[in-house]
């Protein structure tokens, strides 16, 4: 199995090809150009573009699925050269403008979604992807080829940026080397040019790798998948707040480098009867005092086989108001993909069931 050229950064690259500016012509045609083929290097020595295709592939992965909302939405699910799958998310979250004469005042943005492990060690009560335990890390190739696919599956052009999410399938605080790697080739200025920014990870509350991840100073935002405002609730959704407690999660968050015009984004995940009512959204106001933060509202997507239930939207309401009403700025995540799989690890976990079908059959 060849490795990726999406794996190494340009650095990497300048020394195992020099001179310097080899790589830079490598990193143009693969990011900005998205060419299938190393032989399309037109301004790269043929010997040089033979030997790239003989020890290299360009993309690690392929699309084996994908599901398409009416919201705009699309849930990709690729199949790495070993065989997983994993999944990740294009979000439009701003549409096209056009003036009366239909020429483009504002090109549409988008935020992706990707993947940083198949399978997860958390093991989230509400999270599908842990039903299928966890296999292994992605390498940075793997995490760089979802943005750079559903780039050009969608025709985003190279210089038009967007935004990333490190919210898909996994931990990626418990990938940080990859992780870290990932961001860092995200924002060379000769790929892909989306500075760190743009780039929010997020965690389900490893405190002791949110310390790392802030003493490497990569510029990235960060969001906490909190999910419950006391330890006995946490302990019961994520269980490895046995070992990162609420309180040692805090304390990480304040010695986070936080951009003087960011936030830290708290994301609560509502559930129904669970923790979406008023003494929760007390309890999480004295949580966060003292903390730069938003709070975002999420509403549990219901898949099969759960027993938990999506919250009734006046009670979002309510828990919001409360928040906004006491000076913590609050919103309700608008949900997407309704109408297919958007629940994370659902259109893995169903490919994974048709197989097993399939061998049973």
């Amino acid at each position: 199995m060849k490795p990726s050229i999406l794996d190494y950064t340009q650095e990497e690259l300048e020394r195992l090809f020099p001179p310097k500016f080899r790589a830079k012509q490598i990193y143009n045609w693969v990011y900005q150009h998205h060419i299938s083929d190393f032989m399309q290097m037109e301004n790269v020595p043929k010997k040089l573009r033979e030997e790239l295709q003989s020890r290299f592939v360009i993309s690690p992965l392929k699309t084996v699925q994908k599901q398409k909302s009416i919201d705009g939405s699309i849930k990709y699910l690729f199949e790495l050269q070993d065989g997983h799958t994993v999944e990740a998310v294009l979000l439009k979250m701003k549409d096209a403008v056009y003036d009366e004469n239909g020429e483009l005042l504002h090109h549409p943005k988008f935020t992706v979604c990707v993947s940083s492990q198949v399978g997860c060690k958390v093991g989230c009560a509400f999270c599908l992807t842990a039903k299928g335990g966890f296999v292994r890390n992605l390498t940075a190739g793997e995490i760089v080829g979802q943005v750079l696919e559903i780039k050009k599956d969608n025709d985003i052009a190279s210089n038009r940026r967007v935004n990333i999410v490190y919210m898909g399938m996994g931990e990626p605080l418990d990938n940080l080397d990859n992780l870290s790697k990932s961001i860092a080739i995200f924002a060379n200025e000769n790929g892909l040019s989306i500075s760190p920014k743009r780039q929010t990870v997020s965690t389900s509350g490893i405190s002791s790798k949110i310390k790392k991840l802030g003493e490497m100073e990569l510029g990235v935002q960060l969001a906490i998948s909190l999910h419950a405002v006391d330890d006995a609730l946490r302990e019961e959704l994520i269980p490895m707040n046995k070992a990162y407690n609420i309180a040692s999660i805090i304390d990480a968050v304040k010695a986070f480098p936080v951009n003087t015009r960011k936030r830290v984004m708290f994301e609560y995940l509502v559930i129904k009867d669970v923790n979406d009512d008023i003494a929760s959204a007390k309890k999480l106001l004295k949580l966060l005092q003292g903390i730069k933060s938003k709070v975002n509202l999420i509403y549990f997507n219901p898949y099969p086989g759960t027993t938990f239930q999506r919250p009734e939207p006046e009670k979002m309401k309510a828990f919001q108001d409360y928040l906004l009403n006491r000076g913590l700025l609050c919103t309700i995540r608008e949900s997407k993909g309704l109408d297919i799989s958007a629940a994370c690890g659902q259109l893995r976990e169903q490919e994974l069931a048709e197989e097993r079908r399939e061998s049973v059959s």
